[in-house]
């Protein structure tokens, strides 16, 4: 698969009448790859055919954020927002924008575009999918340090999502466990170990109810996120081992815990790990640049 892909790249690069479409598709394959320098040529080459093609844009902004060139990726962004063709493609492009300030830790930075993109979800009546938002600007504001603005959006999301009409017990139950959640890692972060501890406890209620089943996984987290904050790092490592390790916000936390422990090995491993990761989303928007600061890389 993969040397096909490099010959299509290459038969994009050196033909003017490809279809900028099919380039940005190889492009988005070789991301996914992690081949940034080579999807970025392909997206250069689809913006030279198509510059205000919202496909292309994005992309680009995409993998250029991957690759640390944040203030050229907001370009592409805002010409994707720009571009849009539809609603939908613009709260996509909204929330890309909010996740390239998520790379820098820049909470602040990051509400003005997925408010945004919450308003027009608000505006559609899609309540759970404005609850979404609100939950993602929160994770990235959480993440960036700024626990006041991470609470504010935790609550809007909540408090979205259950305005869904003729919401079923199962989608209430999700949205309690993801507040409690919420809180539990905000307490934590505060340093109110009694406060962490009682919302872990309703967190544990939320899931208790057996109707979410998927969402089991992300228990194990908030306890080795919880401990981790309290200075227990022996437990918090049991915690995060036992959490998704194809998440690398919980590979980032390992590491921390790692060293924190003395396992500097350990937590190099993990660091390098994370760089094979190539989503962009805010656990990528985390971990990816802590790793390359820790292990000295550009």
């Amino acid at each position: 698969m993969f040397p096909a892909l490099l010959l299509a790249a290459a038969a994009g690069a050196q033909n003017p009448a490809a279809d900028p479409a099919d380039l940005v598709q190889q492009g988005q394959a070789l991301t996914r790859l992690g081949k940034m320098d080579e999807a970025l040529n392909l997206y250069r080459n689809a913006l030279q055919l198509a510059p205000d093609s919202f496909p292309a844009n994005d992309a680009a902004g995409v993998a250029l954020d991957l690759t640390g060139e944040y203030a050229e990726a907001r370009k592409h962004f805002a010409k994707a927002i720009q571009a849009a063709p539809s609603p939908a493609n613009k709260i996509r492009a909204l929330r890309d924008m909010a996740l390239s300030y998520a790379f820098e830790g820049n909470c602040k930075a990051a509400v003005p575009h997925d408010q945004q993109a919450y308003d027009l979800e608000l505006a559609a009546k899609d309540f759970y999918n404005a609850g979404e938002v609100a939950d993602e600007l929160a994770r990235i504001c959480i993440d960036s340090g700024d626990l006041d603005a991470a609470a504010k959006w935790y609550r809007a999301g909540y408090e979205a999502g259950l305005r869904e009409p003729d919401i079923q017990p199962a989608r209430k139950h999700l949205w309690e466990f993801r507040w409690e959640h919420a809180q539990a890692r905000i307490a934590a972060r505060r340093g109110d170990k009694a406060e962490a501890e009682k919302r872990v406890a309703a967190a544990k209620a939320a899931l208790a109810h057996g109707d979410n089943g998927q969402q089991q996984q992300f228990l194990p987290y908030l306890l080795g996120y919880v401990a981790f904050y309290a200075g227990d790092y022996k437990t918090a490592l049991d915690g995060f081992q036992d959490a998704n390790q194809n998440d690398p916000f919980i590979l980032a936390m390992m590491a921390q815990a790692d060293e924190k422990l003395g396992k500097k090995g350990e937590a190099a491993d993990l660091y390098r790990r994370i760089l094979t990761f190539s989503a962009h989303n805010p656990p990528v928007a985390y971990a990816r640049p802590l790793a390359k600061k820790k292990l000295g890389r550009s």
